[in-house]
């Protein structure tokens, strides 16, 4: 969420941000977070409806294919871009594609809300980092406590779904650390988009070699447009614009809510019912991740 922040503060009063915030000017900012985050939720358990058709190397390919699409679309970037700032943008692009193939690979091994808790373990690890706070100390606690719960306290759980999700959520924390070097040497979406064009690289051969013709199904090519509207190009929007209007603090409290709406989700899109363990270990993690950014952001 590095990257969108930093965006949000460098561009310029025209162009693509300015149309799409005078197309939500009158949704207050918390509903603009809330729908960019059931967004994500929604398209991730499009994902899982879509691994039947072309797996999940191939999902991952289509979301990734078409969000390079609409995104070099929208935003047009100039390609003469100096050597760090290449360098940033491949580095960032190719976590940005691993973090997705990761995920991907999570949820077609175990329930939406399980992976978006496991994964969220990235950011708030990142923001723990270095801490030397001991309340902070208490939200790794709480957080650690949440894990155990997820993995010993509700049943059996796929072993190497719950290792791709912490390594999602790895490459998320990779994520925010590359994405502030990309808000600082691009500017407005370009980075972004040139980006989601390397990730979509990435992924697009292992899709290709998994999945082969069934790509190119009208139906499968529609929902990947779907997903990756749904996934990348809306919550990305909604993001930026709500990050206009409110503090970063209060933007980072209301996304700790991800893993507990990715668990209603799953419930209601999949019929993945947790147990009750796993939904104390969702609140575990969402209390810590709501914590430890708002003692950061205090901090700072």
């Amino acid at each position: 969420m590095t990257v969108i922040e930093a965006e949000a503060t460098d561009r310029g009063p025209s162009g693509p941000a300015s149309r799409s915030g005078r197309a939500f000017a009158a949704v207050p900012p918390p509903a603009l977070v809330m729908l960019g985050i059931v967004s994500v939720q929604i398209g991730s358990a499009l994902a899982k409806h879509l691994f039947d058709e072309v797996g999940s190397f191939g999902t991952v390919a289509l979301r990734l294919f078409f969000a390079a699409a609409v995104l070099m679309l929208w935003w047009r970037p100039a390609l003469r871009l100096g050597r760090r700032a290449w360098t940033v943008v491949v580095v960032f692009g190719v976590v940005l594609g691993l973090m997705n193939l990761f995920f991907y690979l999570a949820l077609a091994r175990i329930p939406l809300g399980i992976a978006a808790t496991l994964d969220f373990l990235g950011p708030l690890g990142v923001a723990l980092a270095g801490s030397r706070r001991r309340l902070d100390a208490f939200w790794a606690l709480l957080a650690a406590g949440g894990v155990l719960l997820l993995t010993e306290g509700g049943g059996h759980l796929d072993l190497v779904g719950v290792l791709f999700a912490v390594a999602a959520g790895s490459c998320w924390g990779l994520y925010i650390l590359a994405g502030a070097a990309l808000a600082r040497h691009t500017t407005e979406g370009n980075g972004l988009a040139l980006s989601m064009v390397v990730a979509a690289l990435v992924a697009v051969p292992a899709g290709t070699a998994d999945a082969g013709t069934a790509l190119l199904r009208p139906s499968v090519l529609l929902a990947g447009l779907g997903l990756a509207l749904l996934s990348s190009v809306v919550p990305y929007t909604t993001d930026v614009e709500a990050l206009r209007r409110i503090p970063p603090r209060v933007f980072g409290i209301l996304m700790s809510l991800e893993p507990a709406m990715a668990a209603l989700m799953g419930l209601i899109l999949l019929g993945e019912s947790l147990r009750w363990p796993q939904w104390i270990a969702v609140v575990c993690v969402v209390a810590a991740s709501a914590g430890a950014t708002l003692g950061a952001r205090r901090d700072g």
